[in-house]
């Protein structure tokens, strides 16, 4: 049997002034982050036309070029139709496709006739923390969206116990640094709500992707994280979409979510087969009451539902 090429040339089939980049064909085709593209090709597990390919910029023609990842053929299809949701991720929930410890995933959560392959979350949320996810197979878009250098914001609604006081924002608002030594960008924070003296309703705009990031900023400022809900990416917001439920976004916001990543024209997308779909385990699933900030554009909250305490959450898991 005849061994694989090792030297990285080019491509036979491919016109490198037209061709597409390896990493963002196979992200295209849903067979993997570019990110995990990029691991897979440096790596060594990626073939094309027979050659060991090491250099992620290498470009292809989908259409000509035989590609193999990890043994396996890729297959592309130039007609690709993309599937786009938001979900309301309930807690106690992680943001993998399994979990070692055996708890339930989001993956668990949706129902069966949605198309698992190729399909990835739009960043994570940690076990504790709930609201808007984005599950997409459009591989170039999920890279966009979660590179450090695409500042999409992010809004959350944070319930915390402690003192709320001017120099809490404005500290915030400044940009901190961690206990652990990062230095973080700005964080707009306004007063949404105070329930009590010690009890204050927040919401907070991120425009980064720090591991954690809304916790151990309210741990360095003495505040106590009582409830974490996403309720906003760029411009899909998750509205009062029942906890634990789905919706495919509408081609409006699908163009808007990737203008907002710097993308171009919206590719091919479907619909799943119904719009805000309760997932296979709804024990948590309420229509939650709305609160409204101090300016556009609106976003919703909710009261908080019974919780097993109000710790920052898993040692294990991220959040934003």
């Amino acid at each position: 049997m005849a061994h694989p090429t090792r030297d990285a040339s080019p491509p036979a089939h491919s016109d490198p002034a037209q061709g597409v980049r390896l990493n963002k064909a196979l992200s295209q085709a849903g067979i993997c982050s570019r990110r995990r593209a990029d691991e897979l090709i440096l790596t060594g597990k990626v073939l094309v036309n027979g050659v060991l390919i090491h250099e992620p910029g290498v470009k292809i023609d989908p259409n000509r070029d035989t590609v193999v990842v990890n043994g396996q053929k890729a297959a592309f299809s130039p007609q690709k139709t993309h599937i786009y949701l938001v979900f309301h991720k309930p807690v106690q929930t992680v943001t993998t496709a399994s979990d070692p410890q055996g708890r339930p995933t989001v993956f668990d959560l949706l129902p069966p006739e949605i198309p698992r392959q190729g399909l990835f979350t739009v960043g994570r949320l940690d076990f504790y923390s709930e609201g808007l996810l984005l599950f997409t197979d459009d591989g170039e878009l999920t890279h966009r969206l979660t590179h450090p250098s695409t500042h999409v914001p992010k809004i959350y609604h944070v319930l915390v116990r402690g003192q709320v006081n001017g120099r809490t924002l404005s500290t915030m608002a400044q940009g901190m640094r961690l206990a652990e030594g990062e230095v973080l960008a700005p964080v707009e924070a306004t007063v949404l709500h105070r329930e009590s003296p010690e009890r204050a309703l927040l919401s907070l705009r991120l425009i980064q992707g720090v591991n954690r990031q809304i916790r151990r900023m309210c741990r360095d400022l003495g505040l106590t994280v009582l409830r974490l809900t996403r309720v906003a990416q760029g411009p899909i917001l998750l509205g009062d979409l029942p906890r634990g439920t789905f919706r495919p976004l509408a081609p409006e916001e699908v163009s808007a979510l990737r203008a907002a990543a710097g993308l171009g024209p919206v590719p091919h997308a479907s619909a799943p087969p119904a719009c805000a779909a309760p997932a296979r385990d709804d024990r948590r699933r309420q229509t939650p009451p709305h609160a409204t900030p101090a300016r556009p554009p609106q976003y919703h909250t909710r009261r908080a539902v019974s919780q097993p305490s109000a710790k920052t959450g898993h040692r294990k898991t991220r959040e934003k």
